[in-house]
């Protein structure tokens, strides 16, 4: 069977197999509840895990959220039951040193250290390590960390030719994580009418998560 990416994903780095089907089911039900999906994978971990990151639209993700999105996604998996074996789901917020799956995860990360694997050849390498320059519409700016001899101290990357990105863990980061996520849940509360000084939940410094048995 041949998954089928629908038009509502914006990620330019999917799944694939039998990863590329959950996502499929548990796409517009975490679009529903008002969450975007970051990213599935089914590991060997715990006989088998089924690790579902997700966030909110504004990048903030709660222990309260993932337990939502356990009980949301749950019923969708059982009717559709792409996996043949008993599983753990575990459900989690992307964390600090998240994984870039989008384009606006590039801009909104400018300025901070990424590690990211090519599926073919860029400037004579696969693998990059760097600080986000800028990106664009057709793909990201990288400013090696450590160029060798002989090499341009930058490196154009397309976004077609991104197997997988991912955030280094820095100071930078984590001030620069902790005041974006503060933000992001005054507006919310905002939103909702609460006081602002009403109780903030989890810091983003922890990947929130929950998991069950299914």
């Amino acid at each position: 069977m041949t998954a089928t990416v629908p038009d509502s994903d914006d990620r330019i780095i999917r799944e694939s197999g039998i990863d590329a089907r959950i996502a499929l089911i548990v796409q517009p039900v975490l679009r529903a509840i008002g969450f975007r999906l970051v990213r599935v994978h089914l590991t060997g971990q715990n006989g088998l895990t089924l690790q579902i990151m997700a966030e909110r639209e504004d990048g903030t993700m709660t222990v309260e959220d993932c337990e939502e999105v356990s009980r949301a996604v749950s019923p969708a998996l059982d009717v559709d039951d792409p996996i043949e074996k008993a599983y753990h789901l575990e459900v989690s917020s992307p964390g600090i040193d998240r994984p870039l799956v989008r384009k606006s995860d590039f801009a909104t990360w400018t300025g901070h250290l990424v590690k990211m694997e090519t599926s073919v050849l860029v400037a004579d390498r696969k693998r990059f390590k760097g600080k986000i320059a800028e990106s664009d519409a057709d793909g990201v700016l990288i400013e090696r960390h450590k160029a060798a001899y002989g090499e341009q101290p930058t490196v154009r990357v397309p976004y077609d030719a991104i197997a997988e990105a991912r955030l280094i863990l820095t100071d930078d980061l984590i001030r620069d994580a902790l005041s974006k996520d503060n933000r992001a849940r005054k507006e919310a509360k905002k939103r909702r009418g609460e006081p602002e000084d009403a109780p903030e939940g989890v810091e983003a410094g922890a990947q929130d998560e929950t998991e069950q048995e299914m």
